[in-house]
């Protein structure tokens, strides 16, 4: 028998356990290689050169001292480029913000066990994501609203997920009541208690909702496809769009002192340089991930 130390205790593991461990841990290793194996190949050919001359199973292996960066000085010198990136970054944070501050107190207000009609609101709340009301009525509300060829139009119609809302409910209703009614005795109004009480306690489910949203904010297609006609106002995925399905990139291909980008080596260096801010923000927000949504999905 093997023995496993967890937390000062030695736990025996059968052969079975020993199994299930290492078919754990193959395909671990096989989601790994089918993530990373793409992910490189992106990589190696947005640094590729026009004097590259190789098949792709080749250009995987180049190493980086003939790696050219003509691709990323191509797209950052562009200002088409530069422009949608920055409506990404607009979107990304008025979204969040607000997609935040709207669920924070929903959630809240359905986790409060006393609330007059607690079950009915909830219900309320959970029928628009058993049923949606589809794309003609949304369309008609946003272009009603005003909000066409606004950012506001991508971010405001998903500001509150009926999913979000739950898990962080769940959080909310896991918190011990002692704390919240220990506040209420002393005369404290349910504001404060969500804002000094419940809001100091919850950064785990802040965070991980706040990447859910994040997430799907940054890499929202469809949205900015059907709102968005201003080429100013066009945030990065269409442009990523524009660009994979173009037929030419003479517009983005730039004959500069640092020699011309081949068309494959832009498109995926915008592939890219579009995912970067999501890869960067992760490992930050990893250690609160998997508390956030445990504790958030257990009275969910």
């Amino acid at each position: 028998m093997k023995a496993k130390r967890l937390k000062g205790a030695m736990v025996r593991l059968t052969l079975e356990d020993r199994v299930f461990y290492a078919l754990i841990d193959i395909l671990l290793v096989i989601v790994l290689i089918i993530v990373a194996v793409p992910m490189w190949s992106t990589i190696t050919l947005s640094f590729r050169s026009n004097t590259f001359i190789g098949t792709n199973l080749e250009g995987m292996f180049l190493p980086p001292w003939k790696w050219s960066t003509a691709a990323y000085r191509s797209l950052l010198g562009n200002n088409g480029f530069l422009n949608a990136f920055a409506n990404s970054v607009k979107i990304f944070v008025l979204g969040v913000a607000s997609a935040l501050f709207l669920t924070i107190p929903l959630a809240y207000v359905l986790s409060v066990k006393t609330l007059p009609g607690r079950k009915f609101f909830n219900i309320l709340v959970l029928l628009p994501y058993l049923f949606n009301v589809g794309l003609i009525p949304t369309y008609l509300v946003i272009t009603r609203l005003g909000l066409t060829n606004r950012l506001a139009a991508i971010f405001l119609p998903g500001a509150i997920g009926t999913y979000n809302c739950l898990i962080m409910r769940g959080f909310f209703e896991g918190i011990p009541d002692e704390l919240k009614e220990s506040a209420r005795i002393d005369g404290a109004a349910e504001w404060y208690v969500l804002l000094r009480i419940i809001l100091p306690l919850s950064k785990p489910i802040i965070m991980t909702i706040g990447l859910y949203y994040g997430v799907s904010f940054w890499n929202d297609f469809f949205n900015a496809m059907l709102y968005i006609n201003n080429n100013a106002l066009q945030p990065l995925p269409i442009l990523l769009r524009n660009i994979l399905m173009a037929s030419g990139m003479n517009e983005f291909v730039e004959v500069s002192a640092f020699g011309e980008a081949p068309v494959q080596a832009i498109k995926a260096a915008s592939v890219f340089m579009a995912a970067i801010p999501m890869i960067a923000a992760y490992p930050f927000i990893q250690k609160y991930f998997t508390k956030g949504t445990l504790l958030g999905s257990v009275k969910g």
